[in-house]
């Protein structure tokens, strides 16, 4: 449980008004391609340990919380249907989560393409409909006050396509 672990100090750390605005925590296992099925899989238990670090991190963060953004994301999507093997191999899209006290929550923010053979991408992924970049731009801006110039310029160069999601914060 090292990922859970790191999540109280981290927050603790984040919640010192001499602290730093932005902390990241790795978390590995998530790129299983069998058994993902299951009370017992390494995707459940993936998924149960993702929610008691953030439980964890909103608990160390105490009032802080109120004006925290939490981004969780992948570097890959996973294929729509079921491999052989009972799981699911690499695919285009996926999805991201936003939590904290500083985000406009409840929704889910998408054109959702359907599941229809017709609607997948290459015929076996989900259609990706948001460049992940407009929300990590959202981010950087209204969370830590990056200019939109350095972000085109130095963090996500030659991005100005992916302009910054609008009302994603509060």
């Amino acid at each position: 449980q090292p990922v859970i672990a790191l999540a109280k100090p981290a927050g603790a750390f984040l919640a010192k008004r001499d602290g730093r605005g932005a902390a990241t925590i790795a978390f590995a296992g998530w790129d299983s391609h069998a058994n993902q099925v299951g009370e017992y899989s390494p995707l459940t238990r993936n998924l149960r340990m993702l929610d008691r670090t953030v439980t964890t991190l909103k608990a160390s963060l105490a009032d802080a919380w109120k004006h925290t953004a939490v981004l969780i994301v992948t570097e890959f999507g996973r294929t729509v249907a079921i491999n052989g093997s009972r799981g699911t191999d690499h695919g285009t899209a996926g999805a991201a989560f936003v939590a904290g006290g500083a985000v406009r929550g409840g929704r889910v923010i998408a054109d959702w393409p359907g599941l229809a053979d017709r609607a997948l991408h290459e015929g076996r992924d989900l259609r990706p409909t948001l460049d992940l970049r407009t929300a990590l731009k959202a981010a950087l801006v209204t969370q830590l006050g990056l200019s939109e110039a350095a972000l085109e310029t130095k963090v996500f160069p030659e991005s100005g396509n992916a302009r910054v999601l609008e009302g994603l914060f509060a």
